[in-house]
């Protein structure tokens, strides 16, 4: 893998990290939202990986023509709803209580989302580092060859 692979391993890696990010700061901003007049509730989302080929030289059943295998890097292949069932509390008094006086809320685990944030947000970061460590390199590269 060339040096310049990194970049793009690291970036679709960062780039899924932020999808990733993104979707549990929706699922942490619904935890607490009740179900709406058609009776459902926000379902909590969960991000779903897919290791991608990179670069154009994705060939099957080998190497490429230049003998060097493709980087593998990851995409974001789909966002999927968890379809347990919401919480749901004893609270007649509530505008959104439904015939038996129940309350739908969502099905978000906050503390699992919390623990997803922590995960994404440290991926994130150790791939933002290989990239500034790669370029580090590449530049004192640079600097040897002028010297």
């Amino acid at each position: 893998m060339s040096m310049f692979q990194i970049f793009n391993v690291s970036g679709s890696a960062v780039s899924a990290q932020s999808q990733r990010l993104n979707t549990v700061a929706s699922n942490l901003a619904n935890a607490d939202t009740v179900a709406g007049p058609d009776g459902t509730a926000y379902k909590a989302r969960q991000v779903v990986f897919q290791t991608e080929l990179m670069g154009a030289q994705a060939v099957q059943g080998g190497l490429p023509p230049d003998g060097v295998a493709a980087a593998a890097g990851v995409r974001v292949s789909t966002v999927v709803e968890d379809n347990t069932p919401g919480r749901r509390v004893h609270d007649p008094k509530n505008p959104s209580a439904d015939g038996d006086g129940y309350v739908t809320y969502s099905n978000v685990n906050a503390v699992e989302e919390i623990v997803n944030m922590i995960s994404a947000s440290r991926s994130y970061q150790n791939n933002i580092e290989v990239m500034n460590t790669a370029k580090s390199l590449l530049q004192k590269t640079l600097q040897m060859g002028q010297g």
